[in-house]
């Protein structure tokens, strides 16, 4: 089927064909011709004998040496029968049984014979003689028949009829049918040979385009048409090429534009989810397959299916689609706040679909908590010693104080919130630069034991007063630190006081400095209370304080680890706590020596 499916194979065939039908006409038509040609000829010759046996008849009064004359001028196939009249006639002697020939009774029984006698007329006739209804062309027994009068005497008319059988007629169109059979043949076989050579020269480049068609299907645009002619299938090839080079231009600007895409759809801190008309997923995003995901294992779906949108970005979806206009929703997804803006798509009139944008607002809610907690927390550290002061200060000015020693004492209060607010204004101040990004570091080498010893001795005297046990291990391979020592001496301060603080009677306190790959870590163990697990996390936020229970006296403005945790990222450091309820508490510091001396 694939064979007569080919072009080579139809314009081959379409070809031969049309030359075996153009050669079969032919041959028909000349057959015909030539037939019909001989027997004009072979009637002619028939009718100039017989006026030769008409005149030789006239000419001479001895009629048998007339017939004799005439018996000379037949041959094989030609009959003379000479009528004087219906009783008086003669026949040429050479007459063959094998050939059919004219009798006196067939002229009796034809009119159109009969008239050359009687009419004194000239006829000329194609007939069967054994069976007149028969074809004459298909007939054996045809014979032509050619019969002229003439005058046996004034008064009487005599006939010569000549009849040739029309075999040699039929050998010679035989013999012509065969030559033009084998002319036809050769005909035939040389267009075969041509037809196909020039059916294969013919559709060579457009198989070539059908190869280099597939080509461009399976993606290798490089692949061009040779150009084999100057003509219409040559300009053919050329437009092949064009378009080839059209496509891989096209081709590489989509994948362009695909990867461009791409590339900003990956890089977006937002999620996209582009949908159809029937709400199901398109494109997505990282951003956005996190979303999926976290939905999913909320809902306890199976992972790998990422067709389905959550139900509330579902039911947005079909008030997008229904009203044709952007719509937003916020949800909780696995503890984060998730914004969802959705947009109608467009083809051209129609709506096609939704962009779905999605936006993590987690940190800004956060840091909104963070703000408003910031202003409460304020509001409240600074009613206590403003109400103090106020309070006081109502007592001075009503005179409550009689005593001198009473009026010191409120006056040591007052003068203790003032300290109190002033520190924390200062405390928030500082806080303020370093989250902004303005602390400035006054960096120099140091001697980490010298520097530690001095921080020792200088809260010594308030780890006696609470019977505690202060004490440092330094274990270095060098002694010398690039740091600020101001900033560093403020942390470890504030890490030192709180232990002390929070360590009961006869408890202990260990400063650990050491080495660690040429970094510098310092740890600030004690044996107190400890945090509970789930304040942990929360120890370095503002204002936090883990033992809400405790008095405002010397418990502070809780700004102190916030604090620190900035100086030590400040210094391109962390810090760690790892505490547990009732046996302790330990903050680490790294400092990287690599950061501290670029």
């Amino acid at each position: 089927m694939m064979l007569w499916r080919s072009v080579v194979v139809k314009v081959w065939g379409t070809i031969i064909i049309l030359v075996s039908f153009v050669l079969l006409v032919l041959t028909i038509l000349m057959l015909e011709f030539i037939e019909n040609y001989q027997v004009d000829e072979a009637e002619k010759e028939l009718t100039q004998l017989a006026n030769k046996v008409s005149t030789i008849m006239e000419a001479h009064e001895d009629q048998s040496i007339a017939r004799s004359i005439t018996w000379e001028l037949t041959d094989e196939l030609t009959h003379i029968l000479i009528v004087k009249d219906k009783d008086t006639y003669w026949n040429s002697p050479n007459e063959s049984n094998d050939i059919p020939h004219l009798n006196i009774e067939d002229i009796a029984k034809d009119p159109v014979l009969e008239s050359v006698l009687e009419k004194d007329q000239k006829i000329s006739k194609r007939t069967n003689l054994a069976n007149p209804t028969k074809q004459i062309a298909n007939a054996e027994d045809a014979v032509l028949i050619v019969g002229v009068p003439y005058k046996v005497s004034e008064f009487e008319n005599g006939a010569v009829f000549i009849s040739q059988s029309l075999l040699s007629v039929r050998e010679t169109t035989k013999l012509t049918t065969n030559y033009i059979i084998l002319a036809a043949g050769i005909a035939i076989v040389l267009t075969t040979i041509f037809a196909f050579f020039l059916s294969t020269r013919i559709t060579y480049p457009l198989r070539k385009m059908k190869e280099v068609a597939q080509e461009l299907a399976r993606g290798k645009f490089e692949t061009k048409v040779p150009i084999m002619s100057q003509d219409e299938i040559g300009d053919l090839g050329i437009a092949f090429n064009q378009m080839g080079k059209q496509l891989t231009f096209h081709i590489n600007a989509l994948n362009q534009e695909k990867e461009n895409l791409s590339n900003i759809l990956s890089s977006m801190a937002d999620g996209v989810i582009t949908c159809n008309i029937n709400g199901s997923i398109l494109v997505t995003n990282p951003p956005a397959e996190r979303f999926l995901q976290a939905w999913k294992y909320e809902q306890g779906i199976d992972m790998r299916m990422n067709d389905e949108l959550p139900p509330e970005v579902k039911n947005l979806f079909q008030h997008v689609v229904k009203t044709e206009k952007e719509q937003m929703l916020e949800i909780m997804l696995q503890g984060r706040s998730w914004v969802v803006l959705m947009s109608p798509l467009y083809n051209q009139s129609d709506v096609r679909g939704a962009v779905v944008v999605l936006r993590d607002m987690t940190e800004e809610r956060r840091l909104d908590k963070l703000r408003d907690d910031f202003i409460a927390n304020v509001s409240h550290e600074l009613r206590t010693p403003i109400s103090m002061l106020q309070g006081y200060s109502e007592a001075i000015v009503d005179d409550i104080a009689s005593t001198d020693e009473e009026k010191k004492e409120i006056a040591q209060v007052i003068y203790d919130e003032s300290l109190r607010m002033g520190r924390l204004v200062n405390e928030l101040l500082d806080l303020a630069r370093m989250e902004a990004g303005h602390i400035t570091l006054n960096l120099e080498e140091i001697s980490v034991p010298q520097f530690i010893d001095k921080i020792n001795r200088k809260f010594q005297g308030l780890a006696k007063e609470k019977t505690i046990s202060l004490h440092s291990n330094i274990d270095l391979n060098e002694s010398l630190y690039v740091l600020d020592p101001d900033r560093i001496e403020q942390v470890l301060t504030n890490l030192i006081d709180n232990a002390i603080r929070h360590t009961s009677e006869h408890g202990s306190v260990l400063i650990s400095v050491a080495s660690k790959e040429n970094d510098l870590m310092i740890k600030i163990q004690d044996t107190g209370s400890g945090i509970p697990q789930e304040d942990l996390p929360f120890v370095f936020e503002r204002f936090y304080k883990a033992d809400k229970a405790r008095t405002r006296g010397r418990a502070g403005t809780g700004l102190g680890l916030a604090i620190v945790k900035n100086i030590v990222e400040a210094h391109q450091g962390k810090i760690q706590v790892h505490s547990k309820l009732g046996e302790g508490t330990t903050f680490s510091i790294l400092l990287s020596r690599k950061e501290l001396d670029s």
